[in-house]
């Protein structure tokens, strides 16, 4: 009978062993999360996880408890120094090592199973246990959240999008993976190749042609320059034709000033500048001053949203593709 005692009391050391690091190694917050999407396990495991400070203190003082009868009733097996070593070996192995290592490794499934009994343990203890948890709540206050890195995101988003109780729709699940991912990408990346750049020589006269061209490519603002296409000395809106006489110089209607950066700014520090300046539209420079391109606001935006956003005036929805397939600027 002794020895039935002694392993129910190694199960019972190894069972509160393994919850306490099983249990409390669950983050409230993911397991609210895994709710939101019908998990059962953590519906069951949250239960008991609410209360961190409460369940931690049940399991500790269970163990404690456990582990001070089992040495007890070792004692009355065998003789002292033979008690102890074996106490300490059933203890450190069957009572540590194994459960932690277990529960580590399957802490929800076995959290799971394992939630009514420790229920039953909580209210066993609770005349102790409590006011212990309460006094820990109040002088160490809320339990901290975890803070997810960006691959963490991602995953949890894909997790959204492969589950049929997410209420985040498709379009949610794409345009969240675009807004994490975004910043990861470069002007260069995104920006209309110099190749395929709409741009007006400064010099030119605006008249019906010119003013039918203009039309027909359909862009609102138009890149001029002098003599060079790296020379770009301002940009032309096409609201600012409206109404204008032939025969005036491109450059005495173009607006002066436009945004420059290089080719290697990331696309969040890229949209902090189009507002900061009140901008739509940017050069784009390699590191030699050369002209690599032009990026617009509407480029961020389709990569945050992961569409190509066409208007009715647009040609050709991908000007990269484009630029690739060799197609060049008639006057640059």
């Amino acid at each position: 009978m002794s020895y039935l005692i002694v392993v129910l009391l190694v199960a019972l050391s190894g069972l509160f062993s393994g919850l306490t690091l099983g249990l409390l190694s669950l983050d409230k917050t993911e397991l609210e999360r895994k709710m939101s999407l019908g998990n059962k396990l953590a519906k069951k495991v949250y239960s008991v996880r609410k209360r961190g400070n409460l369940l931690l203190c049940t399991l500790l003082l269970g163990n404690v408890a456990v582990n001070s009868t089992l040495a007890i009733f070792l004692g009355n097996i065998a003789s002292g120094v033979v008690a102890g070593i074996v106490a300490t070996g059933l203890i450190v192995v069957f009572g540590e090592i194994i459960p932690q290592a277990t529960f580590a490794r399957y802490a929800l499934q076995v959290g799971a199973k394992t939630a009514w009994l420790v229920k039953i343990f909580i209210i066993i203890l609770s005349p102790i246990c409590y006011p212990i948890s309460w006094i820990l709540d109040k002088a160490l206050g809320a339990e901290m959240t975890t803070v997810y890195s960006k691959s963490e995101l991602m995953k949890i988003i894909e997790e959204h999008e492969g589950s049929n109780e997410s209420d985040v729709d498709e379009d949610e699940n794409r345009i969240i993976k675009g807004a994490l991912s975004f910043s990861d990408k470069t002007a260069k990346e995104v920006m209309t190749p110099r190749t395929v750049v709409y741009a007006l020589d400064a010099e030119a006269q605006v008249n019906d042609e010119l003013l039918s061209e203009i039309v027909r490519k359909g862009f609102t603002r138009i890149p001029v320059y002098k003599e060079r296409l790296d020379k770009v000395v301002g940009l032309l809106y096409a609201k600012d034709l409206i109404g204008l006489k032939n025969k005036v110089l491109v450059e005495n209607i173009c607006q002066k000033g436009v945004l420059e950066v290089n080719e290697t700014i990331l696309l969040d520090d890229l949209l902090n500048l189009f507002i900061k300046n009140k901008k739509h539209l940017a050069l784009v420079r390699d590191d030699y001053d050369g002209l690599s391109g032009l990026v617009t606001l509407e480029d961020i935006l389709e990569e945050i949203v992961r569409r190509e956003i066409i208007d009715e005036t647009d040609r050709v929805s991908d000007m990269q593709k484009l630029a690739k397939k060799g197609v060049k600027k008639h006057d640059n």
